[in-house]
């Protein structure tokens, strides 16, 4: 069995990387550089990430990956000021209940995708844009690509994100509803706010605050372990310079207007406007956007894909926000889609199911999971 994946995002990597695992022949596809993704720095990984990450990484990177996560995350915190400082208000379990968190630990996104590309270095092409498909009469696949290459297998998974191009193609009648909302996020290195009494305010929960008409949302990751230490304790592989800088940090974000965000479009330029955005709240939070990494500011565009009757199986196959958009914890889901495909796949490989049939069992699992709940927004490049 041979599986084309387009994408080198979470999904995209934890399924190759469990395809290989179970020695299936696996070729990712990514039109992007290695270093240009614009997804921001952190994700919050709640049991059906973990899950996933244990069941398709080799022990060795998935040991790696937990290493380096921050602390348990089991509330939300609601930040007030109060006679000019930041105090707690308010507080929800992270329970999973009613639209709220599931329970779990921020990772560094960039570090997370450095460990899943980890060993996959002879099976990711990168500068490869996909750009159409054709089912053949054998029943096989054949992508092409902008370069003019082309390359055949019996799978093709389009794990391209919201823009999906095989989505295009393959479900055109699924559309991307564009909101309008922006979010800009960024990063801050902890030491920089160290003084502020931010952190020893949240800790490891995340929070938000509205003041003045302004909302914000942050939170700390102090890692486990350093993840220089744990590369050489668990992933010597994992190249040093994706850990070399990584230091503990606080993420931020900004929900914003498109008219908010005007013509900013460089990290630098949108680093400035949150700056200016933010300049009526509190000091503290002034602060983290002011010592704020430039070049790891982002601003992301907000979009939905309502979800789409179920259509018949077929060889080619879409997973992650090529789909379905989730706010806040679409990576769970995408990497959950992985592993319910990856499981798929493997069936057939060991001749236990038919090869449309298994897709369809991974098809109407997603769409179970997924389509039934309410319909969200997510933020995307």
């Amino acid at each position: 069995m041979r599986v084309i994946v387009v994408g080198a995002g979470l999904a995209g990597l934890t399924l190759a990387q469990g395809l290989r695992g179970a020695g299936i022949d696996v070729a990712v596809y990514e039109r992007d550089d290695p270093l240009v993704r614009t997804q921001g720095v952190s994700l919050h990984v709640d049991d059906r990430g973990t899950e996933a990450l244990r069941a398709c990484l080799p022990s060795a990177h998935a040991a790696m990956v937990e290493a380096t996560m921050g602390g348990p995350r089991e509330q939300t915190l609601t930040l007030s000021e109060v006679d000019g400082a930041l105090t707690v208000a308010g507080a929800q379990p992270s329970d999973g209940v009613a639209g709220r968190a599931r329970p779990g630990r921020q990772v560094h996104r960039p570090l997370l995708r450095a460990v899943l590309l980890t060993g996959l270095e002879d099976v990711v092409r990168f500068g490869a844009e996909f750009t159409r498909f054709e089912q053949r009469a054998d029943g096989t696949v054949r992508a092409w690509f902008a370069d003019g290459g082309t390359d055949t297998a019996d799978v093709l998974v389009g794990a391209d994100g919201i823009g999906s191009a095989v989505r295009r193609q393959y479900l055109p009648h699924a559309r991307v509803v564009n909101t309008g909302r922006r979010m800009l996020m960024g990063a801050t290195a902890l030491r920089a706010v160290a003084d502020t009494g931010l952190l020893e305010l949240i800790g490891h929960s995340p929070a938000s605050v509205r003041v003045n008409g302004t909302m914000m949302v942050l939170g700390a990751l102090r890692f486990t372990e350093s993840p220089v230490a744990a590369r050489q304790r668990w992933l010597p592989a994992l190249p040093l310079n994706a850990v070399a800088q990584v230091e503990d940090y606080v993420m931020w974000a900004l929900p914003i207007t498109r008219e908010q965000l005007g013509s900013a479009g460089s990290p630098a330029a949108v680093w400035r406007r949150a700056k200016e955005l933010t300049a009526d709240l509190p000091p503290a939070l002034r602060s983290v956007v002011a010592e704020a990494w430039p070049d790891s500011t982002r601003a992301l565009r907000g979009g939905t894909i309502p979800p789409i009757p179920g259509w018949p199986a077929g060889p080619v196959t879409v997973i992650g926000d090529a789909i379905h958009l989730a706010p806040g914890f679409g990576g769970n889901l995408a990497m959950r889609d992985a592993h319910h495909l990856c499981e798929s796949l493997v069936q057939t490989y060991h001749g236990r199911l038919d090869l449309i049939d298994a897709i369809g069992v991974y098809e109407n699992t997603m769409r179970r999971n997924t389509f039934s709940a309410p319909v969200a927004t997510k933020a995307g490049a």
